[in-house]
């Protein structure tokens, strides 16, 4: 029998039904590579970041997934080398979908009966999607940022609804800022986590510190960031 169109998933509806003991013999998901392209560079080799946003609530099919990070990829690889990026799907199709397979051939109707045990056998699966979640992100230099807009632009024709493309002001995949980050990474305050890093602020004990990782003053007060003293002066 083949697959359903994706529009009569779309809608998130009841509760979550994911695979668990109760729901067993879930088909694999289509997608099986969340991450392509120079996903063991460090944090410092790719400053710039782009987003595609979901801008509906909706249900994401594991295929249109994989057709878009093919999609993606193959235009990244293509224009601005395999070794220029990072890209990252940000949705795991974790979601069970149904269906009640009816027999189609001549004089069916005689042979089943239309909803006696209409619960349904799980075909396949998909990802459940808010309003401005992240789907998928590239991160890369700063001279090959239009060409990720370009490849999301392509990537969302493989998805229902709505999506919009982001250029984020965060250094790479991390949640620190650009200006955050290099003033940071100057005073010593950041350690590398591989494609992520981690900020030392005045909440551990000294004897764990190195010397040049004890600081006098916060990095930040409520999450805004804290100037050097050189800078408030001038």
């Amino acid at each position: 029998m083949a697959r359903r169109p994706a529009k009569c998933y779309r809608v998130i509806k009841n509760k979550a039904y994911p695979k668990s003991r109760y729901c067993r013999g879930v088909p694999d998901p289509k997608i099986r590579i969340y991450d392509a392209g120079m996903k063991r560079y460090s944090v410092d080799a790719f400053p710039s970041t782009t987003h595609l946003v979901s801008f509906e609530k909706e249900q994401v099919s594991s295929e249109a997934l994989e057709a878009a990070r093919i999609a993606a990829n193959k235009y990244m690889v293509k224009n601005a080398g395999k070794d220029s990026f990072h890209l990252r799907v940000r949705l795991h199709p974790y979601q069970c979908l149904r269906i009640n397979k009816m027999l189609s051939c001549a004089g069916a109707d005689r042979l089943q009966q239309g909803m006696r045990g209409a619960f349904g056998k799980v075909q396949g699966t998909a990802a459940r999607v808010a309003i401005g979640q992240i789907m998928l992100s590239i991160r890369c230099k700063d001279v090959n940022a239009p060409k990720a807009s370009e490849a999301f632009r392509r990537a969302k024709f493989k998805f229902p609804g709505r999506q919009k493309i982001v250029v984020s002001r965060q250094w790479g995949f991390t949640k620190f800022t650009r200006e955050d980050y290099v003033a940071w990474k100057q005073e010593g305050r950041l350690v590398h986590d591989g494609v992520n890093a981690k900020l030392l602020d005045n909440h551990d004990r000294m004897d764990k510190r190195k010397p040049n990782q004890l600081f006098m003053a916060p990095a930040r007060i409520y999450k805004v960031a804290c100037k050097p003293a050189e800078e408030e002066e001038a």
